[in-house]
């Protein structure tokens, strides 16, 4: 088989099928791994261990989601013209494994004595935790669109999600057994759980050391950074699908606002210990898990953008969900964390399989550069949040993001019914 030419989908039943288990593998020991630091629960508890201020945690979470960002289109413009892309993956994961290490290490030598010094270790770890996801997720998505149809592409991100969710939930157990008051104090507990993270991102790599990853097209030598950059502009406004596509995703991840202070906001609340930072996440993993029924059953049906529409809604109520449940109690403020595990795994089923059928294969990898570095409002959203809470109030903040939410859902409506890259894969197979 010619593998020297991206349009041409690998046909294979036994290479496709290694393709599938690879991203499955990944998918399942990615998703324990990173329970182990869940950015809606264990990640804001680890940050409120060491310091009370809702900026500082902000402006560490804005690192943690926008590093990425910031070098995306450095990581593209330098990738674009690379053939093969897996080592970079690779790369990337390992990257992220030693920063787990890093953090592990730093709460369980620093986290008691000298917890603003681990703040400020920690912002190292976060930036280099979140950059080498920048090149390893450009890489990531190039590899599955070149080696899979559209079709196949949104129902092995269902089914990956589906096993992911299965990990996640035990991942949640061992969280609620490692949190479990009694069984291991201040940093012990943390610093356990983020080693646990190191282990399972190297076991995670395992699988994409078998997939024999096509050649991507032939690529014009490499031009200057400033010219790539210029570029842009002009790239969006020629094709209107991208335009929407990214003014979509910046309005739905204004959801990013107000997400990490949910738990903060219920232990406000509620006063709650850090048991329920795991029983939040076993909830949260359950609407994921079910979730994925639903999201499979979609993209049999339908497209990518009915996700992404009914995501997006379904974001806009969760903060008008949250505002009733801290007035009720606990149990049903779980309704919240069963609801972020419907648009987490939406998120990422619809966006990354919508941006994958609008690209053209010649320019897949400009198009996943241009989406990172474009979704700029991430890298300071956390962060107005803190401001908008600390001036505001949780009420008035909460609000804005659903009436924000709302109108990305409806907007999201308007995406082009055949997307491209449907049809170009298809019509090289042809």
């Amino acid at each position: 088989m010619d593998t020297s030419n991206d349009k041409k989908i690998i046909e294979n039943r036994s290479q496709v099928r290694t393709v599938y288990i690879a991203y499955i593998w990944h998918g399942f020991f990615l998703a324990l791994t990173m329970s182990m630091i869940d950015l809606n629960t264990v990640f804001p508890s680890l940050i409120s261990s060491f310091t009370s201020s809702k900026t500082l945690f902000g402006t560490l979470y804005a690192v943690m989601l926008g590093g990425p960002l910031v070098f995306n289109l450095i990581f593209s413009h330098y990738l674009a013209s690379t053939v093969y892309k897996k080592k970079y993956l690779l790369l990337g994961i390992f990257m992220r494994a030693f920063a787990f290490l890093g953090m592990s290490l730093t709460t369980f030598f620093l986290g008691v004595s000298y917890p603003m010094l681990a703040i400020a270790v920690f912002f190292v770890w976060v930036l280099i935790f979140s950059v080498s996801a920048g090149f390893a997720g450009i890489a990531y998505a190039d590899l599955m669109g070149k080696s899979l149809e559209s079709k196949k592409r949104t129902q092995l991100y269902a089914a990956k999600q589906f096993f992911a969710s299965a990990a996640s939930f035990a991942g949640g157990l061992i969280i609620t057994g490692i949190l479990k008051p009694g069984v291991f104090s201040f940093p012990n507990n943390y610093a356990l759980t983020l080693a646990i993270g190191f282990f399972g991102l190297l076991i995670a790599s395992i699988g994409f050391f078998f997939i024999k990853e096509p050649a991507s097209p032939h690529m014009a030598a490499r031009g200057k950074l400033l010219d790539y950059i210029r570029s842009v502009p002009s790239a969006v406004k020629a094709d209107r699908a991208l335009l929407r596509f990214i003014i979509v995703e910046n309005m739905a991840s204004f959801s990013v606002m107000v997400l990490p202070f949910y738990i903060i906001y219920a232990r406000e609340s509620f006063d709650l210990d850090e048991s329920f930072v795991g029983k939040f996440l076993l909830v949260q993993v359950t609407g994921t898990i079910l979730s994925n029924l639903v999201w499979g059953y979609i993209s049999r049906r339908s497209q990518s953008r009915v996700i992404i529409q009914v995501c997006t809604f379904t974001g806009a109520v969760i903060p008008l969900i949250a505002l009733f449940a801290a007035r009720v109690s606990p149990m049903v403020y779980g309704a919240v964390f069963f609801l972020l595990g419907f648009i987490v795994s939406g998120r990422l089923i619809g966006f990354e399989a919508a941006l994958l059928d609008i690209a053209p294969p010649d320019k897949r990898t400009h198009y996943l550069g241009i989406r990172g570095t474009l979704n700029i409002s991430i890298i300071v959203l956390p962060i107005l949040g803190s401001i908008f809470i600390r001036l505001l109030g949780y009420e008035i903040t909460f609000i804005l993001v659903s009436l924000i939410m709302f109108t990305a859902s409806w907007l999201s409506r308007k995406y082009p019914n055949c997307p491209r890259g449907v049809s170009s894969d298809m019509n090289s197979q042809s």
